[in-house]
């Protein structure tokens, strides 16, 4: 019921959104002599922020064609690599007319976007630095209302496979970037892999603001999914797919309604940031304008999860700790993080995340006994929130060189 009143209510202010854009347009067009008065640019202004604040954002795009190889322009071709129903393999082909011939055994990176509300689109930073030295592979997962219930469930051993599955499709050698909540499913993969000795297991593992012990230095997100039941939260946060979306009747944790617990988490700074947009319109500062549009162009843009998959997360990862307790079972199978001895282990944490604190991500370190001392590295960057590990300046110019380093200097080991 409270998908299907959202979506009337989104019908509702059609009329209404329609009417703001109108006015927004007639009151900015050069031709209108009172455009120029200050009632007219606060009435426009006060449009645009109602049409952008009651829209709803699609899946945005990549918006890049090229990348920088040793200062040189190069065409990029993002293309699906594999498809599945869940989730897209994409690659970003760098062209190999364009490269130079020392950069054509560049190292393949599958980059494990998180599943959490947003779109792989949220990791662009991190992809346009990893490009110009990688060859780069990222999930771009499904959003859920669009996938037939004829597809079946998806939960967290879904996922699991799935990470399993592309790394086979890669192949050998290939180097595992998991950013915030896929680390314990990449780690439960590389996990079963190392287990049955599998040729496809990764030369090594980068595990980025990943929640592998969330016992260690809480955080406002982890005392939330602990502070409820599991009951609770498929009785309030669990709805149907309405009709007509492809998945409707699918079971689904939707994303408005992410979208609004992000939202409270820091309300005040968000309003505050719609306040400033009115005054930048009214002023035109065209440029604070439109850096504020392309942030929340990505941020309202969010994608409704399955059911399975965040009740499975809520309850394995958050609640019972399965994985750090040596408890977490794929497919009737017990996942040991001790079998992984041939793929290298790093962990990247932000002394200033609020979302997974100290200590969570390098939790892996004490699970995965067997991995050599030489083949390990522990990063902590200072002054970093969560974002910051793998978008912004300090991810480019500090952390991922770094990254860049470790997967250079760990090449895949023989099997023993």
């Amino acid at each position: 019921m409270l998908y299907t009143a959202y979506e009337a209510t989104h019908a509702a202010i059609g009329p209404m959104r329609m009417a703001a854009d109108m006015t927004r347009q007639f009151y900015r067009s050069p031709i209108n002599p009172m455009s120029m008065l200050p009632q007219a640019k606060a009435v426009a202004a006060v449009c645009d922020v109602f049409e952008r604040v009651t829209r709803r954002y699609g899946k945005p795009e990549w918006g890049f064609d090229a990348t920088q190889v040793d200062g040189r322009g190069v065409p990029v071709a993002i293309e699906p690599a594999l498809r599945l129903p869940f989730c897209t393999l994409t690659h970003f082909h760098r062209s190999e007319q364009a490269m130079a011939p020392t950069h054509a055994d560049d190292p393949r990176v599958l980059i494990v976007a998180p599943m959490s509300g947003h779109y792989a689109t949220l990791l662009r930073g991190t992809v346009q630095a990893m490009m110009p030295e990688h060859d780069v592979y990222i999930t771009d997962w499904v959003d859920a209302r669009t996938v037939p219930v004829s597809q079946g469930k998806f939960g967290l051993e879904e996922y699991v496979d799935y990470v399993m599955t592309m790394m086979r499709f890669l192949g050998p050698n290939t180097h595992v970037l998991a950013v915030c909540q896929p680390g314990p499913a990449v780690l439960a993969a590389t996990s079963i892999m190392a287990a049955h000795d599998e040729p496809c297991q990764p030369a090594t593992v980068t595990l980025m603001g990943s929640p592998i012990d969330t016992r260690k230095s809480p955080t406002v997100p982890n005392e939330l999914a602990t502070s409820k039941s599991l009951e609770w939260f498929e009785q309030n946060v669990i709805s149907l797919v309405p009709w007509p979306n492809p998945g409707m009747m699918r079971r689904v944790y939707p994303g408005f309604l992410q979208l609004t617990g992000f939202m409270t988490m820091n309300l005040d700074r968000h309003m505050d940031a719609h306040l400033q947009l009115y005054r930048h319109l009214i002023t035109g500062d065209g440029e604070s304008a439109e850096a504020h549009r392309n942030f929340y162009d990505e941020y309202n843009s969010v994608m409704d999860m399955t059911a399975e998959f965040y009740l499975d997360t809520i309850r394995v990862i958050f609640q019972d700790h399965d994985l750090p307790d040596g408890r977490m079972m794929h497919q009737g199978e017990l996942v040991n993080p001790k079998a992984i001895r041939r793929s290298a282990l790093m962990t990247v944490e932000g002394e200033k995340d609020d979302i997974s604190g100290i200590g969570q991500t390098q939790a892996a370190h004490t699970l995965c006994t067997n991995i050599p001392a030489d083949r390990r590295k522990l990063l902590v960057q200072p002054k970093v929130g969560h974002y910051g590990i793998f978008n912004g300046r300090r991810w480019r110019e500090e952390i991922q060189p770094k990254v860049r380093d470790f997967i250079r200097a760990n090449p895949v080991l023989a099997s023993e």
